[in-house]
């Protein structure tokens, strides 16, 4: 089930970056970001990776020369891409327009896809090479909004990976913009999907007001030092097959048997991560979930709209609580949270960026789950067929390392479907975080905490 880091080594050589414009002439304006998009919880860069294999029908076709010049026509469409950040009066976000162009980086590699084993799955080897930070380029204000560097392979196969600003678009956004890319690559003259900005659609109202209770932005003290620590780090992931959703599910309560898969993985990775850290009983913890609400909204967001249109709904509980119940008690807050995103939420939470001056959600004993299994990135095709694999490049991404895991649709070397969820724990953590999921995994009855004064114990219903 979990994966063991992949030990293989090997040599990128890249050719100096550059910067790809849009290939006409597009428009020199100023566009404001919504007040969901410029929140500070927002302003960092995402990683993503696609691995696509040798297709001998693309023979003589260049992958790099294909992609470089397919984002100079798709940058003619998505032009503020192509611009920079720049901060206004009360941290307003707006893209100037520049026309600069994006970040692209030519390179080799001495791999092939096989090389990198069945489980194409994070952590990935060498992802520094496979993405590299071009020094001075990752800052949220007046750098490159996109970097993307495409990566020869010597099978033949090759790797895209990218970086995003995250306070330009969310999951369904990029992947909206990366199929995008694919059309024009295989030939399309434009996207079949136009993009719509519209991000006043998502701006505080006048007056603003604070009508929902968003518990995801309290400001919460670090009194006891308990966000987590940067050095130790281990990434793992962990590969969740129907048979061991199944496995889990034993546990829900039947008035929770039609909770989705999500909720069931969310509420038992929150209680064994909760478990692995060993907090103090009596501290509040939270687990965000990220709700896509471009349905909520009545009448619906635009199709094409590519910014932010999440929330991050909180279930907030104690360390005790949490370790020392059933899953079910888990699963319940975790369902209400995610009923909270209604379209009032939406506007109340833009109200509240504006009031507030844009806060970072709260990382103090929080756990940030996103779900990506339904947002496409492994159907993006450029020619050369749909990615091995497409999604995120790591878990533990974000301005504070470690607080937040994915949920990634990935197909193992058996053919099965299943979700793998990258995990980033300090390493003590980790070993304990194993012992708990296999417990819930292979237990006849559900695993419960019984609380003593200094430390959880484990024992059988």
């Amino acid at each position: 089930m979990a994966s063991s880091p992949n030990s293989l080594v090997f040599t990128v050589r890249r050719r100096q970056p550059e910067l790809v414009a849009p290939a006409k002439a597009t428009p020199y304006e100023f566009r404001q970001l919504s007040d969901i998009d410029d929140q500070e919880g927002l302003r960092f860069q995402i990683p993503v990776i696609q691995f696509y294999k040798y297709d001998p029908s693309m023979q003589g076709r260049d992958p790099v020369h294909v992609l470089r010049e397919a984002i100079a026509q798709t940058l003619v469409f998505y032009y503020p891409f192509a611009g920079r950040l720049r901060e206004g009066p009360d941290r307003k976000l707006t893209v100037e327009c520049t026309a600069e162009g994006v970040m692209f980086i030519e390179a080799d590699a001495d791999v092939t896809l096989e090389q990198f084993g069945d489980a194409l799955q994070p952590p990935f080897p060498c992802l520094e090479e496979l993405l590299y930070n071009v020094p001075g380029s990752d800052g949220v204000l007046n750098c490159p909004l996109l970097l993307i560097q495409v990566t020869r392979l010597q099978c033949g196969g090759f790797i895209v990976a990218l970086r995003l600003n995250h306070t330009m678009s969310d999951a369904a956004g990029l992947v909206q913009f990366m199929k995008a890319l694919g059309e024009i690559a295989r030939g399309a003259v434009s996207p079949t999907v136009q993009p719509v900005w519209q991000r006043a659609l998502l701006n505080a109202r006048y007056p603003p007001r604070v009508t929902c209770t968003h518990r995801e932005y309290e400001e919460v003290e670090d009194t006891k030092g308990t966000i987590i620590p940067l050095d130790d780090m281990v990434h793992r992931s962990f590969f969740f097959r129907p048979t061991e959703v199944s496995a889990i599910r034993r546990f829900v309560p039947q008035f929770l048997s039609k909770c989705s898969t999500f909720e069931v993985l969310t509420a038992c990775l929150w209680r064994c991560r909760t478990i692995a850290l060993q907090k103090d009983p009596n501290e509040e913890v939270r687990v965000l979930c990220i709700v896509n609400a471009r349905s909520k909204f009545n009448p619906p967001l635009p199709v094409g709209y590519y910014g932010n249109a999440f929330a991050f709904p909180v279930a907030v509980t104690t360390a005790g609580r949490l370790c020392n119940n059933p899953l079910g008690y888990a699963l319940e807050l975790v369902r209400k949270a995610k009923a909270d995103v209604t379209e009032e939420y939406m506007r109340s939470l833009a109200d509240l960026m504006v009031i507030k001056g844009r806060p970072h959600f709260t990382v103090v004993n929080s756990y940030l789950m996103s779900d990506v299994t339904r947002a496409g990135f492994g159907e993006v095709d450029f020619g050369w067929g749909e990615a091995a694999y497409g999604g995120p490049a790591k878990g533990g991404v974000g301005a504070i390392p470690g607080v937040a895991s994915f949920y990634i649709p990935f197909r193992d070397n058996r053919g099965e479907d299943g979700i793998v969820v990258p995990i980033c724990l300090p390493a003590a953590a980790m070993e304990i975080f194993v012992k708990e999921l296999d417990a819930m995994l292979n237990a006849d009855e559900e695993p419960i905490r019984v609380q003593s004064s200094t430390s959880f114990i484990t024992s059988a219903l």
